[in-house]
């Protein structure tokens, strides 16, 4: 199976959540749909993560290594997620290659990795349209203090632009990804 074809696979077992068991469709017997679970292969303690794949339209982040996809995650993004990021405020998740420039362990939000956006193509559509480009979106867990409101955050969009994941999730990421790891932004 080629690299896109597992990403494919995975995406649509874990965002989608089920499939259908029946071969062909009869309206007077629906197929019943069946869970599908994705259960990702041990992490080799020294493994780490070469790209960051995130998919807005599928609310779904892939971390990958060489090609081969590490670990999904289901997302949370801006309030205001369709469409690239183009001025501070808009909510909006940007779209484009970045890399992660910074790892912050003091984190508002437990921890957190910041995203290279504005990159100077951000720069100058933004001084085109005389706005400022907005900056500090990070990839990170909830909000500290918080930690028991991650069941209503993580079905929502409810960042000012950033990726959300639980605190579990941001722990395991953290150990994987370096500063420097590319992150391609979908959307």
């Amino acid at each position: 199976m080629t690299r896109g074809c597992t990403i494919a696979a995975v995406a649509a077992m874990l965002v989608a959540g089920f499939v259908t068991a029946a071969s062909a469709f009869d309206p007077d017997n629906p197929p019943q749909p069946v869970l599908l679970t994705w259960i990702p292969s041990p992490l080799a303690p020294n493994q780490r993560a070469t790209r960051i794949v995130i998919d807005k339209s599928w609310r779904m982040m892939m971390i990958e290594s060489k090609g081969e996809v590490l670990r999904v995650y289901t997302i949370g993004l801006g309030d205001d997620p369709v469409g690239h990021k183009e001025q501070r405020g808009d909510s909006r998740t940007p779209e484009g290659v970045y890399s992660i420039d910074f790892k912050h362990d003091k984190s508002r939000y437990h921890l957190s990795m910041r995203i290279s956006y504005p990159n100077n193509a951000d720069r100058a559509r933004a001084r085109k349209m005389r706005v400022h480009p907005g900056s500090d979106i990070m990839i990170h867990g909830t909000p500290n203090g918080l930690e028991w409101w991650r069941t209503m955050l993580m079905d929502r969009d409810w960042t000012d632009g950033c990726v959300a994941v639980t605190n579990s999730e941001i722990e395991e990421i953290w150990s994987l990804v370096r500063v420097g790891t590319q992150v391609v932004i979908r959307p």
